[in-house]
């Protein structure tokens, strides 16, 4: 007997387009902590989010940052990513200057962060009820690919930089980038 389901097309489910904060969410964040938190949990947060959004880290490299593991002239950190692979991670300015003022008052015994993986969890959760702003691990992870991209970085360098696997995490995680946004990058091919 013939199956009756077999001429009815599978619906299908839009997916839908996960939220990364942009960097007026990041000033928003900063602004917040500054306001509600002492000063050294503010600077020490602060320098946790700009790190997170600048670097890519995924949760479990970040946590495990060592102050030897931070090459201040190269601007990249060492990680042990996935499959206790060595890379290295860049950071920026706005990182930099947070984590040498975190370090100038933390002496680090163990990771840089004086907190654990479920206390940065814990702090970002915090944060995310006070400001209502998407703030997780995957979500400024998803930022630092899409404002690259945004940048106009290309998908493979982009995937280089945040240690992903394939060009399908990247295009993945960068689902965001608008036409709109890529547009500003194109030039005529003849002139």
């Amino acid at each position: 007997m013939r199956n009756p389901w077999s001429d009815i097309d599978i619906p299908k489910v839009p997916v839908p387009l996960l939220k990364a904060p942009s960097p007026d969410n990041v000033r928003e964040l900063f602004d917040y902590l500054d306001n509600h938190y002492p000063p050294d949990l503010a600077l020490r947060n602060k320098a946790i989010v700009a790190t997170f959004i600048e670097s890519g880290l995924r949760l479990f490299e970040l946590s495990a940052v060592k102050p030897e593991d931070i090459d201040w002239a190269e601007h990249t950190i060492r990680v042990w990513g996935k499959g206790q692979k060595e890379g290295k991670a860049p950071f920026g300015q706005t990182s930099e200057a947070l984590l040498k003022q975190w370090l100038s008052v933390y002496q680090a015994d163990g990771n840089v962060w004086g907190i654990d993986r479920a206390g940065i969890q814990g702090m970002l959760k915090r944060l995310h009820q006070a400001t209502h702003i998407t703030c997780n691990p995957h979500s400024f992870r998803r930022a630092f690919a899409c404002l690259l991209r945004k940048a106009g970085i290309d998908t493979m360098t982009i995937k280089d930089l945040g240690r992903w696997e394939s060009l399908e995490m990247v295009q993945r995680y960068t689902r965001s980038v608008t036409f709109q946004d890529s547009l500003k990058f194109y030039k005529a091919p003849l002139g």
